[in-house]
């Protein structure tokens, strides 16, 4: 059916169908939204919002509202046609009560409605309303206003018109369940830049984000405005050229070596496709996918697609042109990829997602029309701007160099390793245990605090290896710098994982992993702070695979120790701090003892285990990539050049901050 005849198509009850009841929702919730932590909570959000995207992905919606309330529920409106209110014939009840409360029951199911259609799983509202201890609804539509609510899942009356109005639209609050979440507290970063990558992926779409339970300034002070209203945090997400928008905005700490952005937007084998890229002068490659508004981390088809129609075309233009005669080099798909920021946004009808997250898109047909898409633009811009063409064509060039130099410096490392032996560093204090999946190793700031943490470990699957000083900044290193660097190469060489094999592929190779627990272990201090982000930079940057595998952890030492008489706590936050303080004292601090930890060094040995080695206490946290986008973003700013960006960002996140003077 023509798109266009799709968007006149009237949306009512018999375009409902329904696959299967909401039985299983509650009682296996990770099945359907992950999981039941921070990212499960969070999902509960996407699955609405999605709704209002899909509305206005076929015309009918530019308006979208995100609202945290004071008492920590959400509110999502949106001015799109309103869900259908009419008889559900087979159902035998009101659609809108099908939709809420029947999982898999939507527009969405039905192509006359939703060419295609956002969202991962395709659980609906009806899993955010399972899960939810109460949910409302209320519906704009036929000039009238319908409401109905519900409580984990039930609608405790039937659909009720309560008003008149002269808009469409959909409004939805919802109240996590407390008893299936371990946190319902809505994290406004998260959510914000949920709403900004999706201003990105739907041009000409308004989302906006308000929460009204932070009515404090900077200072800690209630914020009024002139007219004595209570200041919101709140921000809007509006964008014109979308892709390419977001690029600029991925680059803004980056240096370009073209003079503008090139954008795909096309269909091919009836599949949507809308590219932007963008070169710098920078030595990561920094390509995020997106298929139907989701970020597939784990790439699939549409990236493979993209890679193959780029290599192919700039080695053509470059061969044809005659530009590569004077490279002493082999050119690989990697040196085309270099410096290299792009975007890449697909809409399927039926998504089919494979890997470990369900991220990684196996469509077939998808490679080929990303493919051809990609060849028919580039090929014409490479023609028609020669000079930018001869920037990207350079820039591949001294990729080739860079990737040769730092092929030497790896198999330097790599033959040093063989002639010592076992090949470990000679700080690795190693674990007797031999199978990877119980070891744990800590990289530790210093010798100082790396000799306690040899003390206090437990010797039979505890590692350590003590780093010395700063390590290098992968963000503005050259590859075959990276592995001159002492410290980086006792990381490599002690995880025993190698990157590049014959091909000189950049892939990263966990086959030999010996710990699946690396645990960054820094002073709870700001060099300590800026210890682990150099650290986690080149983790991302060299060893994303890690993260992905979930293998990467941040060790989180106590800042305080709390002590009266014989009494002793740790406290590993102010709030902690002040409570200790209170209990201990019996609302008195009369006699109390306050310890700060500025450093490891500052604990002995038992105190270390106990506080932040030992499994049975200890708090570790896992490193995991939410937003591919957002991340590649802020290790850029907070590593690059740019010192503006950077001190923007800090100024903002330093609210919290414990600063050391």
């Amino acid at each position: 059916m023509d798109p266009e005849e799709v968007n006149k198509k009237e949306y009512l009850a018999d375009s409902i169908q329904v696959l299967e009841g909401l039985e299983a929702v509650r009682k296996r919730p990770a099945m359907y939204i992950g999981d039941v932590s921070v990212k499960g909570l969070h999902h509960l959000v996407y699955e609405v919002i999605d709704n209002s995207i899909d509305e206005a992905m076929v015309g009918y919606c530019s308006n979208i509202d995100l609202i945290i309330n004071e008492d920590g529920s959400i509110t999502v409106i949106d001015d799109g046609r309103g869900i259908p209110v009419d008889y559900h014939e087979k159902e035998k009840k009101s659609a809108l009560e099908v939709v809420m409360t029947v999982l898999h029951a939507g527009g969405k199911f039905d192509k006359e409605s939703y060419k295609v259609s956002g969202g991962l799983h395709g659980v609906g509202v009806s899993c955010v309303n399972a899960l939810s201890s109460r949910l409302y609804v209320e519906v704009h539509k036929n000039g009238k206003i319908y409401y109905q609510e519900y409580s984990i899942g039930k609608p405790l009356a039937d659909v009720m018109e309560t008003g008149v109005t002269d808009k469409t639209g959909t409004i939805v609050t919802f109240y996590p369940d407390k008893s299936i979440f371990t946190t319902t507290e809505f994290h406004y970063d998260i959510l914000s830049s949920r709403l900004r990558e999706l201003a990105f992926l739907n041009k000409g779409i308004r989302l906006s984000i308000t929460d009204k339970r932070d009515v404090e300034d900077a200072n800690g002070d209630a914020a009024d405005n002139d007219e004595g209203k209570v200041k919101y945090r709140t921000e809007s997400f509006y964008s014109e050229e979308g892709l390419k928008e977001f690029v600029k905005f991925l680059d803004v700490t980056r240096e370009s070596i073209i003079d503008d952005t090139i954008y795909i937007e096309t269909e091919k084998n009836d599949t949507p496709v809308e590219i932007a890229l963008q070169y710098n002068t920078s030595f990561s490659e920094n390509v995020h996918s997106y298929v139907n508004n989701i970020n597939t981390i784990e790439g699939g088809t549409h990236l493979s697609g993209f890679r193959r129609g780029l290599t192919r075309t700039l080695k053509n233009y470059a061969e044809k042109s005659g530009m590569l005669s004077k490279c002493k080099f082999d050119i690989s798909g990697d040196d085309f990829r270099e410096g290299l920021t792009a975007i890449i946004s697909i809409k399927v009808q039926e998504p089919q997602f494979e890997g470990q997250t369900k991220t990684k898109l196996g469509n077939s047909d998808v490679m080929g029309a990303v493919d051809q898409a990609v060849s028919s633009v580039l090929s014409h811009y490479l023609e028609e701007n020669p000079k930018d063409a001869k920037s990207i064509v350079q820039k591949v060039v001294l990729a080739a160099t860079a990737r040769h130099a730092a092929r030497k410096a790896r198999e330097l490392v790599q033959r040093k390793n063989v002639l010592s032996g076992s090949g470990l560093p000679g700080k690795l204090a190693d674990c007797s245990e031999r199978d990877p999946g119980i070891c744990e190793v800590f990289l530790v700031e210093g010798d100082s605090a790396g000799g306690t943490a040899k003390q206090g470990r437990d010797r039979t699957f505890q590692a350590i290896l003590p780093l010395r000083g700063k390590i290098l900044n992968v963000e503005k290193a050259m590859p075959h710098k990276i592995f001159d660097n002492e410290e980086i190469k006792n990381i490599f060489t002690a995880l025993g994982v190698s990157i590049g094999t014959v091909e000189d592929s950049k892939e990263l190779n966990l086959e030999k992993l010996r710990y699946f627990k690396v645990v960054i272990m820094t002073d709870a201090d700001v060099d300590g702070s800026h210890i682990s982000t150099l650290i986690m930079t080149f983790f991302f940057r060299h060893m994303l695979e890690l993260i992905k595998n979930g293998h990467l952890y941040i060790a989180t030492p106590p800042l305080y120790l709390v002590r009266k008489g014989k009494q002793e706590r740790y406290c590993w936050s102010e709030e902690e701090r002040k409570t200790a303080v209170l209990e201990l004292g019996g609302g008195s601090e009369s006699g109390i003892h306050l310890q700060r930890y500025k450093g490891l060094g500052e604990m002995n040995a038992e105190q270390l285990w106990e506080t932040t080695m030992n499994p049975e206490t200890r708090k570790l946290r896992q490193v995991t990539i939410e937003n591919g986008t957002e991340a590649d973003r802020i290790f850029s700013m907070l590593m690059g050049d740019e010192v503006p960006p950077r001190r923007e960002f800090i100024e903002q996140h330093a609210k919290y901050a414990n600063i050391d003077v």
